[in-house]
């Protein structure tokens, strides 16, 4: 196996080989994204995608009632719950993951304190609260039921 040196520290795969990795992971469109616009549709609400206007983009927009909804991923957004087993860091390169996953973290809420500001209402679902259907569904009808 080809071992090259990045950034003070080894990674066992060759730069070919990383960055075709890297590319499958996506940034919108995720299985857990895809899971809760199902489940919202099915709830009967509507909604917009990716709302370029916005700080953030968020993930799901329902205009009309002044909320949005962001679906993160636990290793991307360093989901903060001690439980969760999909928010674990690398064993290595820590000096380039943890700028970069806490860089992600305070994007994330700076992003939801500026919509806030503008009179926004804002939900995050985490990607290990989509394995759990029914608590789910009680979060996101909660939250666009709740009136102000």
């Amino acid at each position: 196996m080809a071992f090259t040196k990045l950034y003070g520290a080894m990674d066992s795969l060759s730069p070919i080989q990383r960055s075709e990795r890297m590319s499958r992971v996506r940034s919108r469109d995720t299985k857990p994204e895809m899971l809760v616009r199902r489940v919202t549709h099915r709830l009967g609400y509507r909604y917009r995608l990716h709302k370029a206007g916005l700080p953030g983009k968020p993930d799901l927009v329902f205009a009309g009632r002044r909320k949005v909804i962001f679906v993160h991923g636990c290793f991307w957004h360093r989901h903060p719950d001690p439980e969760c087993k999909l928010a674990r860091l690398p064993k290595s390169r820590h000096d380039f993951w943890i700028p970069k996953l806490e860089g992600n973290r305070a994007r994330d809420e700076r992003v939801a304190r500026e919509l806030m500001e503008q009179g926004w209402g804002v939900l995050e679902i985490w990607e290990c609260q989509c394995k759990k259907r029914e608590q789910l569904e009680n979060a996101i009808r909660e939250f666009l039921d709740e009136v102000g």
